[in-house]
């Protein structure tokens, strides 16, 4: 059985998810969504026994691809010209979530968020633009922290404020062939990647206070906003889509504030500044 619909707004589309190895990670939720849709969908990423459980559910195929090996989006791109004769969809939704203070951030740490978010992003739209058709469309998982400020991620955000102006960049460029490249900002997202966050005490509240809508983001609020650049109906290239409840009018918590509020509700020492 699949979750393919024909009939679906995406109904004659190939669609490609890379970031789709996690279970019931957002890039799975958002394969699934495109599947329902009607889309052919092609799920990649680095572990390939996960990817194939998932293409066997949704009624698409599964490829290894590490994002970070420009070859890998070189082979992925040739795959998918042999197999599907080019994509109209491509997601990227990979990326770590590296936390910590600036000061404490290694070279090796620093390297290896470069590598997967900024340079091996840039390359794999590089590839992907061989494959791509007229009229498709690029969308990039960003990040609400690439535009308004958290005090403990500055590797993990300037990767992807970085990688939203590349975005902007592939607008002008794939332009003339009426290619669409877009990215989308969650904030702090409900989902099994952000259990251990959640089981804290005092952090999910503090962070829900800041969301005018009064609830924290899901990965169907994420996939719902991306099926709408995916689909031929939307006339919007070179942007950001805030899909996060409102938080850039407040702003994410302080590490102070979100400290503070799990002392309150656990009892804990307050931590080492």
């Amino acid at each position: 059985m699949t979750l393919s619909t024909p009939g679906g707004a995406l109904a004659g589309k190939v669609a490609l998810v890379i970031g789709a190895g996690g279970a019931g990670n957002m890039g799975q939720i958002i394969a699934a969504t495109l599947a329902k849709a009607g889309a052919e969908v092609i799920v990649a990423g680095r572990r390939l026994a996960p990817l194939e459980v998932l293409a066997e559910k949704i009624g698409g195929w599964a490829a290894h691809c590490d994002i970070t090996r420009q070859s890998d989006s070189m082979r992925l791109a040739d795959e998918i010209k042999q197999r599907s004769g080019g994509v109209d969809i491509v997601v990227n939704a990979t990326g770590h979530g590296l936390r910590g203070r600036f000061e404490d951030v290694t070279e090796q740490q620093l390297r290896d968020i470069v590598e997967l978010q900024f340079i091996g992003p840039f390359l794999f739209f590089q590839a992907m633009l061989r494959v791509v058709r007229d009229g498709g469309s690029l969308i990039q998982i960003s990040s609400a922290t690439a535009t308004i400020m958290l005090d403990d991620h500055a590797p993990y955000m300037g990767t992807k404020a970085g990688m939203d102006h590349v975005l902007r960049c592939i607008a002008l460029v794939a332009g003339p062939r009426g290619i669409r490249a877009n990215s989308v900002s969650p904030g702090l997202t409900e989902s099994p990647m952000t259990a251990a966050a959640k089981s804290v005490p005092g952090v999910f509240e503090t962070y829900r206070s800041k969301y005018p809508l009064g609830r924290l983001g899901t990965a169907e609020d994420i996939a719902d906003a991306v099926l709408w650049l995916a689909s031929d109906g939307c006339f919007m290239t070179g942007q950001n889509l805030q899909v996060n409840g409102g938080l850039t009018l407040r702003g994410n918590p302080s590490r102070t504030e979100i400290d503070t509020a799990v002392i309150a509700a656990t009892g804990a020492p307050r931590p080492a500044p």
